[in-house]
């Protein structure tokens, strides 16, 4: 079964196209500058290149649901107007399939074509939902095809159905004003840890690496080496600034990912929006970390460098 959050994820040409030129570019760099430092940076804009795509998808995507509920609201609306009328619910949306509701209008025809060809509205409704893929449409639309089935006064249930969207709505816009400067922070404390990140690789593991040659370091490697004890055992072994820096990458796209996750979370409600903000924060980190690399050498040849002089 597929997880909830990746489950509506469909994979089009554009993203097809986007994974295929990201894998030609890695492993053009991968033959041509494997052993070059502008390899990984290189790798990184071949990551950018893949999800790109799926990137710009999530944000169509959001914009798109988003609007959708807005003409749900609009549909709803004059579903009620016309139930009060004293016109029946399936009657009342042959009735109102004309309108336009923008990114409904497919939707609306598809629904009313249903009824017209005398298929049970609670199938119809039921399918109208499957279709627009909205959590909040479809609760709606499921109380109002129960509520349909179950009779009674269906124009009092339509408009606590258009009350609920309303607020649902106005609330969802709330939690985005109010989270927006936390999303913000949060986006500001990954930049101010990346660079902490650098200043660490690039200038305190040279410093401690050519600490470690003053004392003795490693035969041989210019001082570029830190002789670390690995639990007790001998005299050390020593580990190069590249080593220690290595792990840092990791650190940072770990970090990005979550984060990014946490503020969807956050601002949006939505695990799956938080994939927006994950890429973002992810690509940050890797291109700013392989372009260091790239511009300013690995940590060794900055040790050895400054060992040198």
């Amino acid at each position: 079964m597929k997880s909830k959050i990746f489950r509506n994820i469909e994979i089009n040409k554009s993203q097809i196209i986007g994974l295929i030129v990201a894998l030609i570019t890695a492993i053009l760099a991968f033959i041509f500058l494997r052993d070059n430092q502008v390899f990984y940076f290189i790798l990184g804009i071949a990551f950018v290149i893949a999800g790109l795509p799926f990137f710009i998808g999530l944000l169509i995507e959001g914009g798109m649901e988003r609007k959708k509920e807005r003409m749900f609201l609009e549909f709803a609306r004059d579903l009620v107007e016309n139930v009060k009328a004293g016109t029946p619910i399936s009657k009342s949306i042959l009735n109102i399939r004309t309108k336009d509701y923008s990114v409904l209008n497919s939707y609306v025809d598809k629904l009313a074509n249903q009824i017209g060809l005398g298929i049970p509205i609670k199938t119809a409704l039921n399918t109208f939902a499957r279709d627009l893929r909205s959590p909040t449409i479809t609760r709606s639309v499921t109380i109002i095809s129960e509520s349909e089935k179950a009779g009674g006064k269906i124009e009092e249930i339509l408009e606590s159905v258009v009350t609920s969207v309303s607020q649902i709505g106005r609330l969802k816009k709330e939690r985005r004003v109010a989270m927006y400067n936390l999303a913000v922070q949060g986006y500001i404390i990954f930049m101010i840890f990346i660079v902490i990140m650098i200043v660490m690789q690039y200038r305190v593991l040279p410093i401690a690496a050519q600490l470690g040659g003053d004392d003795g370091g490693l035969v041989g490697d210019g001082g570029a080496g830190l002789p670390i004890n690995i639990a007790g055992i001998g005299a050390g072994e020593a580990i190069s600034p590249e080593e220690l820096s290595r792990p840092f990458i990791y650190l940072l796209l770990v970090q990005g990912f979550f984060a990014g996750l946490v503020i969807g979370k956050l601002s949006e409600g939505s695990i799956k929006a938080g994939l927006k903000h994950s890429f973002i924060l992810v690509v940050l980190a890797l291109l700013v970390s392989t372009g260091a690399r790239a511009f300013m050498g690995s940590a060794t040849t900055v040790a050895t460098g400054g060992a040198v002089g």
